[in-house]
């Protein structure tokens, strides 16, 4: 009986780091209009397939971080389940606290800006109990972590970053300022800064030892195209790659800056 009780305490304390991270990861987002106007005018099958991803994510996450030490399936499942019910009702009670929906907001509208805010709110929500959890099991939730696994966290790292700033109208301005000599650079700039965190921070399977070019193959390169392929994603999202060809390109190099800081710094905060 003791035991169960240590355990329920654990997970409520769990639930409870859940509700902080949802709120400080989701809080900076909630403060921009962009982030509204998703909500309302975004359409629907991106939406919802923007969801389900979140979801997948999410899920992947809890497998290195969830509110337990347990590590079955169905206990990864639940604590995904449950961040993304900690992140549904953050979400709308920042909103409802904010004043942004209400008894008088459309239940279409009202439904869309949730689900678009309870993204980032989510995920904050798996990653606070990571950052803030006193458990002893972390290394055996990281040891899950293969090659495949490292991608997969710099994925997530990829799109929580790109996802803070993909909705803002300066990123569509930076891009259209930008000359195509602005954009190698840049994309030498986010290898650089990629591959300079990458070897400092140190992935899994990553040997002390390892030679930068090795480092570069396995992390690096890979890190950074699939900071492009989110980048790619996310403003597809929010139908940012509808002014043509060259602007999408240009805003997918600009995004995919922060997107490889967000997979180099992911070994960093999961």
């Amino acid at each position: 009986m003791d035991v169960n009780a240590s355990r329920e305490e654990g997970y409520a304390r769990g639930l409870a780091r859940a509700g902080a991270g949802a709120l400080i990861f989701g809080f900076p987002l909630l403060m921009t209009m962009e982030m509204w106007e998703l909500g309302v005018h975004m359409d629907r099958f991106r939406l919802a397939l923007f969801v389900a991803v979140t979801a997948g994510v999410v899920f992947g996450l809890s497998r290195f971080a969830g509110f337990r030490d347990d590590t079955t399936f169905a206990d990864d499942a639940l604590d995904a389940l449950a961040a993304l019910l900690v992140g549904v009702v953050v979400s709308a009670a920042l909103l409802a606290v904010m004043g942004l929906i209400g008894p008088g907001t459309a239940f279409r509208e009202g439904l869309g800006m949730i689900a678009v805010q309870a993204a980032p709110a989510s995920m904050g929500a798996v990653l606070a109990n990571k950052q803030l959890q006193q458990g002893m099991n972390r290394a055996a939730k990281e040891d899950r972590a293969g090659y495949l696994g490292q991608l997969f966290l710099m994925a997530a790292g990829a799109l929580f970053f790109a996802f803070n700033v993909a909705p803002t109208e300066e990123m569509i301005l930076i891009g259209f300022k930008m000359t195509p000599w602005h954009a190698v650079v840049l994309v030498l700039l986010s290898l650089l800064a990629l591959h300079a965190l990458v070897f400092t921070v140190g992935f899994a399977g990553q040997h002390d030892r390892e030679s930068h070019l090795r480092a570069f193959l396995h992390f690096t390169f890979a890190g950074y195209g699939v900071a492009l392929l989110v980048s790619l994603y996310v403003l597809w999202t929010f139908g940012r790659l509808d002014s043509g060809v060259s602007e999408a390109i240009r805003a997918v190099v600009v995004l995919g800056f922060p997107a490889a800081l967000g997979a180099a710094l992911a070994r960093l905060v999961v």
